[in-house]
């Protein structure tokens, strides 16, 4: 089944109630909310207190993903804010199966993003603790850039791992 999360990132912030009821009235399942902190990736955009704002004007799924450095200090925070699903960047952090376990701890689903310069074969030992992969289809930074096709073999390799070892995390395409 797809789902639509329309991310924030385009939102127009001094708007953003009425952007989320259009979020609301046209059927998307998820807001995305990309945090992005200047050190991970070269663009900073929103803290917990984005996640806190949201929270109480809309009951759709708050889809957080971390693109930050150090993870795990961070994600009570996103979490206690009313975060629904935290996703991050294993490479971020080399501590992801605490990660995992802090998300999952908090009753929140995890995620583990990769962009174009990880592999699946280096998240493929993660698969069976988490709820999604989010396969970014750009570099990781800024919005508006231009989907890259040769993403599209890991969301097939993805499948094709989910279906054989009978999984259930999600597939989520972010970018482009």
């Amino acid at each position: 089944m797809i789902k639509i999360a329309p991310s924030i990132l385009a939102a127009d912030l001094i708007n953003i109630k009425e952007e989320v009821r259009l979020v609301d009235i046209n059927g998307a399942e998820y807001i995305h909310i990309d945090i992005m902190d200047g050190h991970y990736v070269p663009n900073i955009t929103f803290g917990p207190n984005i996640v806190k704002s949201l929270r109480p004007i809309t009951k759709k799924v708050l889809d957080v993903h971390l693109m930050i450095t150090p993870v795990a200090k961070y994600i009570d925070s996103f979490i206690e804010a009313g975060a629904d699903i935290v996703s991050f960047h294993p490479d971020a952090d080399e501590t992801s199966v605490d990660i995992i376990k802090q998300i999952k701890s908090n009753n929140c689903k995890a995620g583990i993003a990769i962009h174009p310069n990880i592999d699946v074969s280096d998240i493929v030992q993660y698969l069976e603790m988490i709820d999604l992969v989010v396969v970014m289809t750009v570099v990781p930074g800024f919005g508006g850039q231009k989907f890259m096709e040769s993403e599209v073999n890991k969301i097939i390799e993805l499948k094709k791992i989910k279906d054989d070892k009978r999984l259930s995390f999600e597939i989520e395409i972010d970018g482009g």
